[in-house]
């Protein structure tokens, strides 16, 4: 989840927009980790002396850690150790950052040590996919103060992003949270949450993304829209209230009841509270998911 949230901190801090944004994530899957990136990642170098092995290599045709251990940067193995690890999901994207032409090694090297700080994250903590982590980082990024039971929003919005990398994919960045009066639909599924925790849930999306989002947890392309694309958002929504559920009655004894689910499309979903959104960029569209103190009956 760090990975997902380091793209929401670049865009806060200006260094990529929207639109980079998307792109990167469009080229993740075919980026290569380079093996200064990982020895950069891995405190064996420096940004600098990254940059300047790659200007040697403009020079002389010989590869990265063959000039690395004749510069005496790095020696065989820390080299064979670097080509055989497996590395965590944000290098990835920094490689893509860096390879798109949006930030140098310098910057990026920079900006991590900054996220980290920042959130307090540390370097294990990289790696690390365990709910109280994760939830630490949900806080720091979201507040649910209208909400009755603000842990019990983290705890959602938490399990919400690991059953998204689970089922749907890693390739996506959360964005921050939209507060609004009301909402207007395109294609939504809803679901409100009843008993000691009361909330209405809800996951919007064009027609092209439902397409995309459901091939993904379906695990089969899907070409064109129907009942069966509508039933797999559906059963997304309704599988994770349903580990909600069950999470909350295991963890902190809160029994709560699922309504059954409901569909609107282009409509205003008006409440007597407000609707709080979460927009989530996957490479193939925008997912907005929602959440209110309040029910909804469509």
């Amino acid at each position: 989840m760090f990975t997902q949230f380091f793209g929401n901190y670049l865009l806060k801090k200006g260094v990529i927009d929207a639109d980079q944004l998307l792109t990167i994530l469009q080229n993740q899957s075919t980026v290569k980790i380079k093996l200064g990136t990982l020895a950069m990642c891995e405190g064996y170098m420096t940004a600098s002396e990254v940059e300047k092995i790659h200007i040697l290599q403009t020079h002389v045709d010989k590869k990265f850690g063959e000039l690395a251990i004749e510069e005496g940067y790095l020696t065989p193995e820390q080299v064979e150790e670097l080509c055989t690890t497996q590395r965590p999901d944000y290098l990835t994207f920094g490689q893509a950052l860096v390879d798109g032409g949006y930030v140098t090694a310098h910057e990026l090297e920079d900006l991590m040590i900054d996220y980290q700080s920042e959130h307090e994250i540390e370097e294990d903590d990289l790696n690390d996919t365990q709910k109280d982590s994760i939830s630490v980082l949900v806080n720091d990024v979201y507040t649910f103060d209208e909400f009755e039971s603000s842990s019990g929003c983290v705890n959602y919005v938490t399990l919400l992003f690991n059953n998204l990398i689970r089922f749907i994919g890693k390739d996506f960045t959360p964005l921050d949270a939209q507060i609004l009066p009301e909402y207007a639909t395109k294609n939504c599924t809803f679901q409100n949450i009843m008993g000691d925790l009361q909330m209405f849930t809800g996951i919007d999306m064009d027609v092209a993304t439902s397409i995309e989002f459901a091939s993904r947890y379906m695990g089969k392309t899907m070409d064109e829209y129907d009942e069966y694309i509508e039933a797999s958002v559906e059963d997304f929504l309704n599988l994770h209230n349903g580990l909600f559920s069950v999470n909350m009655s295991n963890d902190v004894g809160i029994e709560l009841d699922l309504e059954p689910l409901g569909h609107v499309v282009d409509s205003i979903i008006s409440l007597d509270s407000i609707v709080f959104y979460i927009p989530v960029i996957f490479p193939f569209g925008t997912v907005n998911f929602l959440l209110s103190p309040n029910i909804f009956k469509g």
